[in-house]
């Protein structure tokens, strides 16, 4: 397969936030209902975000949080499912880990669900030990939820 026209960008001006939710669409199942704006939001406060494009589509996705010194994490990593098997999913990863902001830190994160194993030959190491979740809803949300109960016991 001719991969030469595919393009690596780290240039956030460049993104089509609509392409990008289009992509998360077909490709990401744990991200299918993020709305523009709260997109348009992550990938302010992320850095690098790393989009592939073929000629004038976006096909591939990752970005990354990191305090520069210890700690980073990669979230959102897709590539197009027309696209998988052709090595993208790893250079994209590796795009991200070799960025000056990820690149310096003691641990980079990351979450997956079914894709341990892709990982583990890019390197990552199972960490089952530290792992742990907070969800936290906003206090709005939380008073509107305690609203629908009572309403919903009447």
């Amino acid at each position: 397969m001719d991969s030469s026209h595919i393009q690596f960008c780290l240039d956030k001006s460049k993104i089509d936030l609509n392409q990008i939710l289009q992509l998360l669409q077909v490709g990401a199942f744990w991200a299918k209902s993020r709305s523009r704006e709260k997109m348009e939001i992550a990938i302010t406060n992320s850095n690098p975000v790393v989009t592939v494009w073929d000629n004038e589509r976006i096909i591939g996705f990752a970005r990354a949080t990191s305090d520069g010194v210890y700690r980073a994490g990669i979230w959102d990593v897709v590539i197009h499912p027309d696209y998988r098997g052709w090595g993208l999913g790893r250079k994209l990863v590796e795009t991200v880990l070799t960025h000056p902001d990820v690149n310096r830190v003691e641990r980079v994160y990351l979450t997956t669900t079914n894709q341990q194993s892709f990982y583990e030959r890019i390197g990552f190491e199972p960490n089952s030990s530290t792992t742990m979740v907070l969800y936290n809803h906003s206090p709005l949300e939380s008073i509107y939820q305690q609203e629908l109960k009572v309403k919903a016991e009447k």
